[in-house]
């Protein structure tokens, strides 16, 4: 097992651990498509009374130390609006903002510049002429270690063509900086191939930002907040019955994405309403992947020692104990779609006397459906793969019907 699972299996049930060690150095080739942001008042980034405080992003820029394609509107242009803080806790801060009139969300790890591994080949040259290769090949090694995915240079390389220039160093201590964040790669690698993730919009330093969009909530009836996402459109009972109908075809839409449409399947190990969104259309988006793993760095994470079943439970992710061995299964034994249907589409379709539920064409079969797809599937890995398609099949036809039966309805 790799020192970064290590540190995520240690610290995970106290709170939410990351690949730590294995963030040391990631994704120089995804810098460019994304921006770090910090908001300035006065000489601050972004100032704000309490915690959620930000400082020295901009006195780095002007002192050159930091850039990104979102510095100028931060630090100078002041295009970049502060307008409040999400969530701040051990030096990670989301901060919502306005960008020229558009809500954007602007992530951090840490707080400060300088709390980032520097990377020391800065320190060891002092010209421009840092082979290509070699920058190429640090990126792709530690894609590998953090990711478990091996890249080519086809891949990586035209994203460094903004690299040179008279603040190069700037530009690849800034890169470094957002490498060493997990999330950062994920959204970067994966929103040019899929509409399920946040998109990236630029960065500043060790500050990105990425889309606005309306997160879901447990409490909430429709776990979506509607007229907030969409529109005042959608207060009626029948507008809502079809737009949860669309989300949960999404849902679909995005777990057989996730396992297929990738070299290798993206398991999900933290899934609840507040980890996802929707876009005006109705398209689900994972908004937060601190605990998303591609197979080989889920296989990685799971393969444990063990005394029971209890033992190889890594969040969301499940694995059998070898009672032979004592060891966990390197093998997920449940699967995304799954913990979707317990924790999502239960809400949604299955009765509950805490809260009323909304009435769905094909109600009962929706119900037993969920229920099924949602039971612990066989021991048999294989039979669970052939249980689980089975759900999926199933649920995509009955909410396919029930879209027929709205659109019946309206005449």
């Amino acid at each position: 097992m790799s020192p970064e699972a290590e540190v995520i299996w240690e610290h995970g049930w106290a709170g939410r651990g990351r690949l730590g060690v294995g963030q040391r150095h990631i994704v120089l080739w995804t810098f460019w498509a994304v921006l770090p942001v910090i908001r300035r008042r006065g000489q601050t980034a972004i100032t704000q009374t309490g915690l959620c405080k930000l400082s020295w992003g901009c006195l780095d820029y002007r002192k050159g130390a930091l850039t990104g394609d979102l510095c100028e509107d931060l630090c100078v242009a002041q295009k970049l609006v502060y307008k409040q803080c999400l969530y701040y806790d051990r030096g990670k801060k989301v901060i919502q903002a306005d960008w020229k009139g558009q809500p954007v969300i602007l992530k951090s790890q840490k707080e400060i510049f300088s709390s980032y591994q520097r990377l020391r080949l800065l320190d060891e040259v002092e010209s421009q002429d840092v082979p290509e290769t070699e920058l190429l090949l640090m990126v792709a090694l530690e894609v590998k270690n953090v990711l478990g995915l091996e890249l080519s240079n086809t891949t990586m390389g035209p994203l460094w063509s903004r690299r040179r220039g008279l603040h190069w160093k700037a530009q690849v201590a800034s890169m470094w900086s957002l490498l060493q964040q997990e999330e950062y790669i994920y959204f970067s690698l994966l929103q040019d191939f899929s509409k399920h993730v946040l998109q990236v919009i630029g960065s500043c330093g060790h500050f990105y930002a990425v889309e606005y969009l309306t997160a879901g909530h447990a409490w909430h009836k429709t776990i979506f907040p509607l007229e907030d996402a969409v529109g005042p459109s959608f207060t009626g009972t029948k507008s809502k019955v079809k737009a949860i109908t669309d989300i949960a075809l999404s849902f679909l839409d995005m777990v057989n994405h996730f396992d297929n449409d990738f070299s290798h399947r993206l398991h999900l190990c933290d899934i609840k309403p507040e980890n996802f969104a929707i876009r005006n259309d109705l398209t689900v988006v994972a908004i937060d992947v601190d605990m998303a793993f591609f197979e080989p760095k889920m296989r990685d994470i799971l393969e444990q020692n063990c005394t029971g079943d209890e033992d190889c439970n890594f969040f969301d992710c499940f694995s059998k104990c070898d009672l032979r061995i004592k060891k966990c299964g390197a093998e997920r034994a449940n699967n995304n779609l799954q913990v979707i249907c317990d924790k999502i589409f239960r809400h949604w379709f299955s009765p509950n006397l805490r809260r009323p539920t909304i009435s769905f064409p094909l109600q009962s079969r929706l119900q037993k459906a969920v229920h099924e797809c949602a039971k612990p599937g066989p021991k048999d890995l294989t039979q669970h793969q052939q249980t689980s398609l089975h759900s999926l099949s199933e649920l995509y036809h009955l909410l396919q019907a029930s879209q027929r039966e709205l659109q019946k309805a309206d005449g």
